[in-house]
């Protein structure tokens, strides 16, 4: 096959093959490959597979579990046989994987003139680069070079660009060349452009206290200077990896957003204030400096408190509100301050039900209403408030039958409603009310069935049908049913264990199928 018949035939630039176990590295892979811009002075010259392209193009990575099915799906065939490349995700995990070699050896057998490259990420060559990857045509074993992403070893920079010259087919001196180079003048760029915008903001607030016309006028040129820097310059900040200069930004806008008289300003720039510091928030929860994510989260509730007192009924404004509140109460729950959680789940809840008078046909009206009952459940549970657990859950559970109503083809919301049928079912039990709790539980059980009779390959659909079934046999046998709960925890049992047979190196479900044979034998031995 000629460079030209490879590029006319190949829909993506790679496929990452990898063990699910692996799945939160083959996510940073994906990203980073599709984000990688390849140096201008390199762009357009000749190399082994082609002319040089300015990005690889489009990755794929399966994003569903295999380990229910007996073969490599239709979509992933179809992505092997559209692929320029194969990169192979190298832990032990990968190496244990039958997926893994199936994909291996059937792009080698559709491309037998395409590169199949190493990424290794863990353990060392001989216990993490699978089989087919270490055989030559012949049969015979060898050792191939691999990107070692390893601590230690070239690091996530250089290995990230063997990937690519062996992807494109370019030498990797040259192209760590023009990369340094050009994050050079990238980095520099950026982190002028961040300290002109953060003088210029400083310039613009002095300047905006002289006089009021002028203030008008240098107040919008600074708002949209502070909304650039936080949408634009602080996804460019990202990528080269400047989260100091990020930090730095951040926290001069959310000054300058602390020092304003909100009374004074009109909605939309308060909008676009509120949604500015939710991000700020947002960046600071994925970071994990909650004290930051609690200022921002507290900034942005006071400018939708006063955004909402002007424009009560406007739907985005009664959206951002709510967002601001539900913010506050998740940072309280997750440390455990239940009382300060209260109020602001208690407001999210009401905001919802506003949304959902405002616009009843909105699905986003809906969901809001699921996700609000469906907080304050969980709240009432932890403090061990069953009736009005029982209460919020099957509000939350009405919610979810409507959006399911509304979409009946949408698998998801189907497991929606089986979720929510599962914590009612765990809040009438605890407000003890077994017959109830029993009849959600086989409610569940039949619609997770039904679901898994469509595609019998979800393995998702399956461990929540088993997970389910489960957690029937566990109430039938606190209700005296032991017979049955025994009949139905073997059987759970024999689905798992056949999962577990066709995905060995998934520990989840090793424990939970020692978990669940533990439960068995103390419902057998119930019954002696």
């Amino acid at each position: 096959m000629t460079t030209t018949e490879i590029e006319a035939s190949a829909r993506y630039g790679a496929f990452i093959s990898y063990n699910h176990a692996d799945q939160v590295t083959a996510r940073w892979l994906h990203r980073a490959l599709e984000r990688y811009r390849i140096p201008a002075k390199l762009v357009g010259r000749a190399a082994a597979f082609g002319l040089v392209p300015r990005r690889l193009g489009r990755i794929f990575r399966d994003l569903d579990e295999l380990s229910a099915a007996s073969d490599l799906s239709a979509e992933v065939r179809a992505a092997l046989a559209e692929s320029a490349c194969l990169i192979v995700v190298c832990t032990p995990a990968g190496a244990a994987s039958q997926w893994v070699a199936r994909e291996i050896a059937l792009f080698r057998e559709l491309h037998p003139d395409r590169p199949v490259l190493a990424a290794l990420f863990a353990g060392e060559p001989a216990e993490a680069l699978p089989l087919p990857l270490r055989r030559t045509a012949d049969g015979a074993e060898t050792e191939p070079l691999a990107a070692d992403f390893r601590e230690g070893k070239d690091g996530r920079r250089l290995a990230l660009l063997k990937l690519v010259a062996g992807a494109v087919g370019v030498p990797l001196d040259a192209l760590v060349q023009r990369d340094a180079q050009a994050r050079v003048r990238r980095v520099t760029a950026v982190t002028a452009l961040a300290i002109l915008l953060l003088l210029a903001m400083a310039g613009l607030t002095i300047l905006a206290v002289r006089a009021r016309g002028e203030a008008e006028a240098r107040r919008a040129q600074a708002e949209g200077l502070v909304e650039f820097m936080l949408t634009d310059l602080r996804g460019r900040l990202k990528e080269v990896g400047r989260l100091d200069v990020l930090r730095e930004a951040n926290a001069r806008a959310l000054r300058y957003y602390g020092e304003q008289d909100l009374a004074t300003l009109p909605p939309d720039v308060l909008a676009r204030r509120a949604r500015a510091i939710m991000t700020m928030g947002e960046d600071a929860m994925e970071a994990k400096e909650i004290a930051r994510a609690r200022t921002a989260f507290l900034q942005a509730n006071r400018i939708t408190h006063a955004l909402i007192e002007r424009e009560p009924n406007q739907y985005d404004i009664v959206f951002a509100h709510a967002q601001s509140e539900f913010y506050l109460g998740l940072l309280h729950f997750k440390a455990g301050e239940l009382a300060a959680t209260e109020p602001h789940f208690e407001a999210y809840a009401a905001l919802a039900h506003r949304l959902m008078a405002l616009s009843p046909a909105n699905s986003r009206s809906a969901e809001e209403v699921s996700y609000a009952a469906g907080n304050l459940c969980a709240l009432r549970m932890e403090q061990r408030q069953a009736e009005r657990a029982v209460t919020l859950c099957s509000e939350a559970l009405r919610a979810n039958e409507a959006l399911a109503q509304r979409e009946p083809d949408s698998e998801q919301r189907w497991r929606d409603v089986a979720n929510r049928q599962g914590w009612l079912a765990d809040a009438q039990f605890d407000a003890r009310n077994m017959n109830a709790a029993l009849d959600l539980r086989r409610q569940q059980v039949a619609l997770l069935e039904r679901l898994f009779a469509r595609d019998q390959g979800n393995a998702r659909n399956r461990r929540m049908l088993i997970w389910a079934e489960r957690a029937l046999a566990k109430l039938e046998n606190r209700n005296g049913d032991d017979a049955l709960a025994v009949r139905r925890m073997r059987a759970a049992i024999s689905d798992l264990r056949t999962m577990t047979e066709e995905d060995t190196e998934n520990q989840e479900l090793a424990t939970r199928l020692k978990e669940m044979e533990a439960e068995l034998v103390r419902i057998e031995g119930k019954r002696k």
